[in-house]
């Protein structure tokens, strides 16, 4: 006989004290940690326990009793449903408190090093419409919130685009607007659901892995530049051919579309980095522009999603690179501001920069490497992703870069003793790792080649702090600057200067 589940408590009148991690806040019930998401400290709300554990529980709101003074209207009519922007209820200025906090408590705690002063966190200047690139999915299963299963509401389509709802993976909650991206996203994303509906075209189904649609993603450039790829599934000839006549639907009805791509994707998962992507019309690729360089970027590249703040966390980069020891008369974004206008008139000794050899790590597509080749003698980049890193190659011709040697493959198999002693000892080396972090036998590398400076770019201070624990030994945190890079969201980038004790 099947052990009945035990009911867990309703708790009522509730006050929220804090905001937490993973886009949750938290309240504390008789020395109980209670994580509760899509609320703000200072709301009163019930909430109903959905896990318990020994130290904490999850909960969920059931009802806003009082609302916090600081509470705003979300911008989305998705809000609390969809995963994404999960901070749209907390003020801008709140969201960049906590997330200041959050690298802190992440490099204290984790890390415990001696700490500076954190420069004050650089805010988006973009709050909406702030991502170059966005990604949505199809399926036959159209996510029902309680509510519409509640109401008992009968809907005419299940077939849906737009994001995976939580938890799920063959359900899709159907966006009908995101202001993450300026309203071509809109335009695009509804027009082949409705063009689809029209013409009897299959939504993917990811328990039978049939159905044709299966996924979209969009690239819109600083220059005015627009890529849609289409994923499809298409296994007969009749696919084939109601593929491309929905292809040359898009690129009539669309002319601002410079690169209209599609990849067949008959795998069990939704991923092409592995697959061939094919050119319905126009080129393979679009440019991102930064600082007078131009950068190419194709349907497999890696580009930091905020355009305008990615120049900022660069210039960040820079600064830590090129700048020995922060300037204390100097504050937050204006202060950086200065300190870039100065690096960009630095002497320079002959046609390269100051004599200065630059690794830079998990290099993606070159971005950092070449933003900072004019200050080096000469940078090396390494990358895994073997077409990450011929698009880096292509990035320093285009723009007249010759200081730059790129390496494909695993960090911890070429960034080695040998390497270092045949292409010369760094002085300054920029990393910028996955959200893992870096490989211990990578770190063991770095203290062997003693650089005189690190810059630690991290999209996950948790592992950056810890990273910052095994590189103690031989250098000193310097300086600390916060980025938001993605307004509404937990997430926050980090940039770290380590100098050489």
């Amino acid at each position: 006989m099947a052990r009945k589940r035990k009911q867990l408590p309703l708790l009522e009148g509730v006050t929220i004290e804090a905001v937490a991690a993973e886009g949750k806040s938290l309240t504390r019930v008789n020395d109980m940690v209670v994580f509760v998401p899509f609320v703000i400290p200072g709301d009163v709300v019930d909430i109903q326990l959905t896990k318990k554990k020994h130290s904490y529980a999850e909960a969920e709101v059931v009802r806003m009793v009082k609302p916090s003074a600081d509470r705003i209207a979300p911008m989305c009519p998705h809000f609390g449903v969809c995963g994404g922007c999960k901070w749209q209820m907390l003020p801008y200025e709140l969201q960049l408190k906590a997330k200041q906090q959050q690298v802190m408590d992440a490099l204290s705690r984790i890390g415990k090093v001696e700490l500076p002063a954190c420069t004050p966190i650089l805010g988006s200047r973009k709050t909406q419409e702030y991502r170059n690139k966005l990604e949505f999915g199809f399926a036959n299963r159209r996510w029902l919130t309680k509510e519409q299963i509640a109401s008992g509401e009968q809907f005419e389509r299940q077939e849906s685009v737009g994001y995976h709802a939580n938890g799920t993976f063959d359900k899709i909650l159907p966006i009908e607007e995101c202001h993450l991206m300026g309203p071509v996203n809109d335009r695009l994303r509804l027009a082949i659901r409705d063009y689809a509906y029209e013409h009897g075209l299959t939504f993917f189904d990811a328990r039978e892995h049939t159905g044709l649609l299966r996924g979209m993603m969009i690239r819109l450039s600083n220059t005015g530049q627009l890529m849609l790829l289409i994923q499809f599934c298409m296994a007969t000839d009749e696919e084939h051919q109601q593929a491309n006549e929905l292809l040359a639907f898009l690129h009539e009805r669309f002319p601002e579309i410079s690169s209209l791509l599609y990849v067949n994707n008959q795998k069990y998962n939704d991923t092409f980095g592995d697959l061939p992507v094919e050119v319905f019309s126009g080129e393979d690729h679009i440019y991102l522009e930064m600082e007078g360089l131009r950068f190419k970027v194709g349907a497999k590249s890696f580009y930091q999603t905020n355009t305008e703040q990615a120049y900022e966390l660069y210039k960040v980069a820079r600064e830590f690179a090129l700048s020995p020891t922060p300037d204390p008369s100097r504050q937050g974004g204006e202060g950086l501001r200065e300190a870039n206008e100065r690096s960009e008139a630095l002497p320079l000794t002959g046609e390269q920069g100051e004599g200065l050899l630059i690794y830079d790590l998990y290099t993606g597509t070159g971005t950092i490497a070449n933003f900072v080749a004019r200050e080096a003698r000469e940078v090396i980049g390494i990358e895994y992703v073997p077409e990450a890193i011929e698009d880096a190659k292509v990035n320093s011709e285009i723009n007249g870069i010759t200081n730059t040697k790129f390496y494909a493959g695993d960090m911890k198999d070429i960034l080695t003793e040998e390497f270092v002693r045949k292409l010369g000892r760094p002085d300054i080396i920029i990393t910028d790792p996955p959200r893992a972090g870096m490989h211990a036998d990578v770190i063991k590398v770095i203290l062997e080649a003693a650089p005189e400076r690190i810059v630690y770019v991290s999209c996950n201070p948790a592992t950056q702090a810890r990273d910052l624990a095994l590189l103690d030994t031989d250098y000193k945190v310097t300086r600390i600057q916060p980025v938001d890079m993605f307004p509404h969201t937990q997430h926050v980038e980090n940039v770290v200067q380590l100098v050489r004790r």
